[in-house]
């Protein structure tokens, strides 16, 4: 029997990524849409064959028969969403943020559970060629991680001047790199270390170059993370830099491996280097190959009867935010601040 899906929030991130996603599975099948905005409704209807579209949420919830819902709207809105297809019998999966409040976090889990349905999150970074490849090196031949370094340079927000970005730059939207990024560079810790963090310390900035105080649109961050034992991991998020990277460095016991886009390089404790590559697909920031993965794990997640994927995918989340969290407030107060997940 094919799943029936409807998506809440109809922009360039449902229509680039998740909708190519939805249609790799063969049992999955998108029947509704929502959007307040008349543009995107009109698009939906050019995309889907046969869809139907509802200017808005509860209307469509309360009007099709639908086995899960996909929340693809700006970061504010994901909880209220979230909660709506729950209370409605949906299974739900959230693209990032999952939320933006640990006690709303908390709610929606202990709601998705005591009505035995998924909540999951778009992780999609970990179905990335060069973080698959990653984390395989790690549990092959790298072993147990003590340092971690992540760097995201852009030189403005993704799809700055589109419409549909502007939540990007808007604190009541949710805004700010912490969360564009910041939420990836976090799930990605937790994955690779292979435990909670305990205790993060941040420097955020606002567009005006002034420390954010307390305020979601930053556009620079350094954050410091401590795991047990005193594994550290740390990042640099900016929209500032004269250049696009992305790259990453890991200290494993037997050796470190270095990510630079595409290209992983692995050094042993000999000094021997070796060189793999990870090609993606020819896609644009949206990555519509990575969410094909986090929509196979979602369905197969909804078929598993304990759900051991979408644990460890909330158990991420939960970190996710708990570093945001804490982030925020030591920016604030200029002190590290214990976390608990």
């Amino acid at each position: 029997m094919r799943l029936r899906g409807g998506i809440s929030g109809f922009g360039a991130v449902a229509a680039q990524a998740h909708l190519p996603g939805w249609r790799t599975r063969p049992d999955i099948q998108i029947v509704a849409v929502h959007d307040p905005v008349p543009e995107r409704r009109h698009q939906a209807l050019g995309l889907i064959k046969g869809v139907r579209v509802y200017e808005d949420l509860d209307l469509m919830l309360s009007g099709e028969r639908l086995d899960f819902l996909d929340v693809a709207s700006p970061p504010a809105l994901h909880a209220r969403a979230a909660r709506a297809g729950l209370e409605a019998g949906a299974h739900v999966i959230v693209e990032k943020p999952l939320c933006l409040d640990l006690a709303e976090f908390d709610a929606l889990a202990k709601l998705a559970a005591s009505n035995a349905r998924v909540l999951m999150c778009v992780h999609n970074w970990k179905h990335s060629p060069a973080y698959r490849l990653a984390h395989e090196i790690v549990s092959r031949e790298l072993g147990p991680l003590g340092y971690l370094a992540f760097e995201r340079s852009r030189t403005e927000p993704a799809g700055a001047g589109a419409s549909g970005a502007a939540w990007r730059l808007d604190p009541s939207l949710g805004g700010g790199i912490l969360i564009d990024h910041g939420w990836h560079v976090f799930y990605l810790m937790r994955w690779l270390m292979g435990e909670a963090p305990i205790e993060v310390s941040a420097y955020l900035a606002s567009p005006t170059r002034q420390p954010a105080d307390n305020i979601a649109a930053d556009d620079l961050a350094d954050v410091r993370v401590r795991f047990p034992r005193d594994r550290i991991a740390y990042c640099h998020l900016s929209w500032r830099a004269p250049a696009r990277r992305t790259s990453a460095i890991l200290h494993g016991e037997q050796g470190i491996l270095v990510l630079e886009g595409e290209y992983a390089r692995l050094t042993d404790r000999s000094g021997r280097t070796r060189d793999f590559p990870a090609p993606d697909a020819p896609d644009d920031s949206y990555h519509a190959a990575w969410f094909a993965g986090v929509a196979a794990e979602f369905e197969t997640a909804i078929a598993q009867g304990d759900r051991p994927l979408a644990a460890v995918n909330l158990a991420e989340a939960k970190a996710a935010l708990a570093l945001i969290v804490g982030a925020r407030e030591s920016s604030l107060t200029g002190t590290a601040v214990a976390i608990s997940v």
